[in-house]
C-alpha cells in the first residue's frame, strides 16, 4: 500500500512494489508550497473523478496512476478498504490532487497541516 509522508519540504507518495509496476513510476513529490488542503474522505471511491489516462485500475478493488478531468490531472493510489488521505493542489502543481490510501490517513493530514 502507497504511504503519503512529508520529506524536507515535499508532499512524498511512496507507491509499493506492485503499485510501482502499475503505475509507471517510483513516487510523486510536490513542493509544500504547491499544497492547498489536506483531508482523510473515507470512501475511497468518492475521490475519483473524470477517467484513467495513466495507470491500471480494478473496478471496485483499486486504482493507481493519473487520472484525467476536464479540470486536469490527479495522481491515485487508491484500494477499497481504507481512508483516503484526499491533497489538493495548486494550479501550478504537475496534478490537481493526490489521492492516496493510507493505513494512518489521519496521522498523515495532520503532518501535512503542521507544515503549512
Amino acid at each position: 500500500m502507497a504511504r503519503l509522508t512529508v520529506d524536507d519540504g515535499e508532499v512524498v507518495v511512496r507507491l509499493s512494489g506492485p503499485e510501482m509496476l502499475l503505475a509507471h513510476r517510483r513516487r510523486v513529490r510536490v513542493p509544500l508550497a504547491q499544497v492547498r488542503s489536506a483531508s482523510v474522505e473515507p470512501d475511497w471511491w468518492r475521490v475519483l473523478r473524470g477517467e484513467p489516462h495513466h495507470g491500471h485500475w480494478l473496478p471496485d478493488r483499486f486504482c493507481v496512476g493519473a487520472w484525467e478531468y476536464p479540470g486536469g490531472r490527479d495522481f491515485v493510489a487508491v484500494h477499497e478498504h481504507g481512508p483516503v488521505v484526499l491533497v489538493d493542489l495548486a494550479r501550478s502543481a504537475p496534478f490537481a490532487r493526490l489521492a492516496v490510501s493510507d493505513d494512518d490517513a489521519e496521522a498523515a493530514v495532520q503532518a501535512i497541516r503542521r507544515t503549512l
